[in-house]
C-alpha cells in the first residue's frame, strides 16, 4: 500500500515508517520538523519506497494514498506549551485537512490520540468508556482539548461522510529516538543519570505512570489500522504501573549512576495516576505489550548514551 505518516520524522513516527517499509509498503513521511528530526529517518532515505515531504498539516496538501497515520502534533508539555495556539491548530485544522484527504481519496485514517483525553482521571485504571476529567482552561488544555476535538472530528466525519476511521489513545511510550530535551520522565531521568546530574522528581514521586516500549506500541498501531469492523477508540499502553520514584530508582540502577533524586513542585494539572485498561485491545486486536521495562530501559539508555557521547 501507499501510506502517509504525518509527524513521520518524530519519535513514534520514525519507528512506524521503518516498520511499514520493512513490511513492503511505500511510505510518505510528512513533517514540519518542529519536534521531528532528520536524524530519526536518515537511515530510511536510501529506500526507493520512502519519500520525505517537509510540510505543516495546518496547510492543505493533496496526495493519493491508501492509509493515513496522523501523528503530527507536539506531544510533550515542553513543546506543546511553547506555542499553544499552534498546538490547537495542528490538532484541529490539521485533523480537518487529513480527514478531507481521507474522504476525497477514500483512504483509511488512524488518529494518534492520547491518554491525556482522560485528564487527571477520577477513574483508575482508565477504560475507553471514561469521558475524562480535563481542565479546559489550563496550561495543558491546548493539547488535551485539541486531541479531544480531533476525536470529535474523526467521529463526525465517520458518521456524516462515512470516512473509514480508527482512533487509538496512546499512553506513555518510550524508546530510542525520544527527543533528548522534551521534558518527559524517561528522557529526563536517563539523560540526568548518564550525566551524573541530580534527577528531578516533580512532587513526592508518588504519582504513577505506565510505560510502553515503542516497538510494542507500533505493533498495536498497525494492528488497529488493519483491523476491520472496529473503529475504536482503543487504549494502547502498558498496564504495568510504577510510581515515578520507583522509576527513578530503576534508571539509577540500570545506568550505574551516582545521581541523587531532588524534588521540585508538581506542575499544574499533572495527572496523579495513569494506567490503561487494555481489555479492549486484547479482545479486538489480540494485542498486549511484550517488552518488559528493564529490557526497554536498557535499550533506551544505550541510545541516549550514544547521543550524549556524540556531544
Amino acid at each position: 500500500m501507499r501510506i502517509l505518516v504525518t509527524g513521520g520524522a518524530g519519535f513514534l513516527g520514525s519507528h512506524l515508517c521503518e516498520r511499514l517499509l520493512n513490511e513492503g509498503h511505500d511510505v510518505i513521511c510528512l513533517d514540519n520538523f518542529f519536534t521531528g528530526s532528520k536524524d530519526n529517518i536518515i537511515h530510511l532515505m536510501d529506500s526507493h519506497r520512502f519519500e520525505l515531504i517537509r510540510h505543516d498539516i495546518v496547510e492543505p496538501i493533496l496526495l493519493e494514498v491508501d492509509r493515513i497515520y496522523n501523528l503530527a502534533c507536539p506531544a510533550s508539555p515542553v513543546h506543546y506549551q511553547y506555542n499553544p495556539v499552534k498546538t490547537v491548530k495542528t490538532s484541529v485544522m490539521g485533523m480537518i485537512n487529513m480527514l478531507g484527504m481521507a474522504k476525497r481519496v477514500k483512504a483509511r485514517i488512524l488518529q494518534a490520540s492520547t491518554s491525556e483525553v482522560y485528564g487527571d482521571p477520577q477513574v483508575h485504571p482508565q477504560s475507553e468508556g471514561y469521558w475524562g476529567n480535563v481542565n479546559p482552561i489550563g496550561i495543558r488544555s491546548c493539547y488535551d482539548e485539541g486531541k479531544r476535538v480531533a476525536e470529535t472530528l474523526m467521529m463526525d466525519y465517520h458518521r456524516q461522510n462515512n470516512v473509514d476511521i480508527r482512533i487509538i489513545r496512546i499512553f506513555n511510550t518510550y524508546g530510542p529516538r525520544m527527543h533528548q530535551g522534551d521534558g518527559r520522565v524517561v528522557s529526563n531521568f536517563v539523560v540526568q543519570a548518564l550525566k551524573g546530574e541530580p534527577i528531578t522528581l516533580y512532587g513526592d514521586g508518588g504519582q504513577t505512570r505506565s510505560f510502553c516500549y515503542v516497538d510494542d506500541l507500533v505493533s498495536g498501531m498497525i494492528k488497529m489500522m488493519e483491523c476491520d469492523g472496529f473503529i475504536g477508540p482503543v487504549n494502547l499502553g502498558n498496564p504495568v504501573e510504577n510510581t515515578i520514584l520507583e522509576f527513578a530508582e530503576k534508571i539509577v540502577t540500570i545506568t550505574g549512576s551516582r545521581s541523587r533524586v531532588v524534588s521540585r513542585p508538581l506542575p499544574q494539572d499533572d495527572p496523579k495516576q495513569r494506567r490503561p485498561d487494555i481489555s479492549l485491545a486484547r479482545e479486538k486486536l489480540g494485542w498486549e505489550p511484550g517488552i518488559g521495562l528493564e529490557t526497554g530501559l536498557a535499550r533506551t539508555t544505550e541510545y541516549f548514551a550514544g547521543r550524549i557521547g556524540q556531544g
